[in-house]
């Protein structure tokens, strides 16, 4: 298998774990919105220090200037991922159980996504792994 194709998912998965490990050991009487201010001042600092790196000072406002509206819906999305994830963990769920019904519910809905907005082809496969998915969603429950 191609190196390029593996490594950014080991990356995700191992980034993942953690991600899923910090947020159910936040405590509980942490405001989160305090802690994820604290986060993203972090990896904003983290993201400018690789960025200006892989850009050179000089690049800095030309790179900048490329972006669009997704910049600022993604930061949305991910405070709401965010969120989602602290209230999540505080409801009690484990964390054993909450991501894989997150992350099969997602892939769920970007099968659908794929589809209609980017003119994906969903396969006969695709169809069933959702089927199985929902099986499992049940079958999880209990």
């Amino acid at each position: 298998m191609n190196w390029n194709l593996i490594w950014p998912i080991l990356i995700v998965v191992l980034s993942n774990t953690f991600y899923n490990i910090c947020m159910k050991s936040m405590p509980n009487d942490v405001n989160p919105f305090g802690a994820l201010m604290i986060t993203y001042i972090v990896a904003a600092i983290i993201s400018a220090i690789i960025f200006i790196y892989m850009v050179g000072p000089s690049n800095v406002v030309f790179e900048i200037s490329k972006l669009n509206w997704t910049s600022i819906i993604l930061a949305l999305a991910i405070v709401g991922l965010e969120v989602g994830y602290v209230f999540v963990y505080r409801a009690g769920w484990t964390v054993s159980t909450a991501s894989v019904v997150a992350n099969i519910g997602l892939a769920c809905v970007l099968v659908a996504v794929g589809y209609f907005l980017y003119r994906e082809n969903v396969s006969f496969n695709q169809i069933l792994g959702i089927i199985v998915c929902m099986i499992g969603l049940i079958l999880i429950s209990f």
